[in-house]
């Protein structure tokens, strides 16, 4: 008797589950299309409004529109632009107080006639803050209350019925990332402010700064170029964090030699012990290779993948010793693609 599995369930319906979705990205992907032909110039008024703005960017949508809106706003936080999500249903019950006269409100509404959304409009107006509309219609009653509206004109969903919001909420996401992006561009937003508010995670980790994870104060050996190595393992011996490199400095504390734990295994290969006892200044290698304080992690690593080596001296602008990164320091905070060859 033959049993029912996967397999033989009909392929009919697995092609045509497949058509189906893939008909779905056609109707969205084309709504997308259309609406980037559409697309005028008040999306770049829109964003110098919000650039020009002293407060901050209060995004406000029903429903899907509304969720739309959440992630509109953590986008224009993390780059640059200080924003809120704001419910319309909540803002009639004091959550107004959020909204201040300079802050520019972002309202999300396909229709443009949400009732939630043109409840909030009287309210909005009084408190004297700024109103954009991102709606299909200017003529609608939120794009005519709008002091801008960027329209969007009439949109296909790709529910069948019509009725679920599919394609205009795929284009109201990707036009606030626009709009987001293009406030972004114009404020002159580096990677270095990105990493300011990306601490955690691969991208923090990426853009961190090397005095993040770099080894200071005892937890580096330093010496001077007239001590002896055997001196200066005798004098550094004690519990600390382990480092494979000695750094040499001047007088003035700048940096001008290094001595590995691989420098001192080539002495006992090559039978040269009686250079332990020898100043290291003769024995050290020079003017090593070194990042300045400030720069990002991803570059200490390329670096030390390009040099192909194990320690990394950090030093300020005048070549100042401060610090050392060691590869072990990497491990679990470097992302794995900037560490793998």
């Amino acid at each position: 008797m033959a049993m029912i599995t996967d397999a033989s369930l009909g392929s009919a319906t697995d092609a045509e589950g497949l058509a189906f979705a893939r008909e779905v990205l056609r109707i969205e992907g084309e709504a997308l299309e259309l609406v980037r032909e559409r697309l005028g110039e008040t999306i770049a008024r829109a964003a110098d409004l919000i650039l020009r703005s002293s407060g901050s960017v209060i995004v406000t949508g029903m429903g899907k529109a509304g969720l739309v809106g959440q992630k509109l706003a953590s986008t224009l936080s993390s780059t640059g632009t200080q924003a809120f999500p704001l419910h319309p249903a909540e803002a009639v019950h004091g959550d107004l107080g959020r909204i201040r006269a300079n802050d520019v409100v972002l309202a999300l509404s396909r229709s443009g006639e949400t009732e939630e959304v043109l409840r909030i409009l009287p309210a909005i107006r009084r408190l004297g803050a700024s109103l954009v509309a991102i709606t299909e219609r200017a003529t609608s009653s939120l794009g005519q209350a709008a002091d801008l509206c960027v329209a969007l004109g009439p949109i296909e969903e790709a529910c069948p019925l019509g009725l679920a919001p599919t394609a205009s909420t795929t284009v109201l996401m990707a036009v606030g990332d626009a709009l987001a992006l293009l406030v972004s561009r114009r404020r002159e937003f580096t990677a270095l402010d990105f990493a300011l508010y990306h601490p955690a995670g691969s991208l923090g980790r990426k853009l961190a700064r090397v005095e993040e994870i770099m080894r200071s104060g005892r937890q580096i050996r330093r010496a001077s170029a007239q001590e002896s190595v055997r001196a200066v393992f005798v004098r550094l011996a004690g519990p600390r964090r382990r480092s494979g490199a000695i750094l040499i400095e001047d007088e003035r504390g700048r940096l001008i030699g290094i001595f590995t734990d691989s420098d001192l295994a080539r002495l006992f290969e090559k039978r040269r012990e009686d250079e332990l006892d020898r100043p290291l200044g003769e024995v050290m290698t020079p003017d090593p290779y070194s990042i300045q304080v400030g720069a990002m992690i991803s570059e200490a690593v390329e670096m030390m993948k390009t040099y192909k080596i194990s320690e990394l001296p950090v030093v300020d602008r005048a070549g100042g010793l401060v610090g050392l990164i060691d590869v072990t320091d990497l491990i679990g905070i470097a992302p794995t693609d900037l560490l793998d060859d």
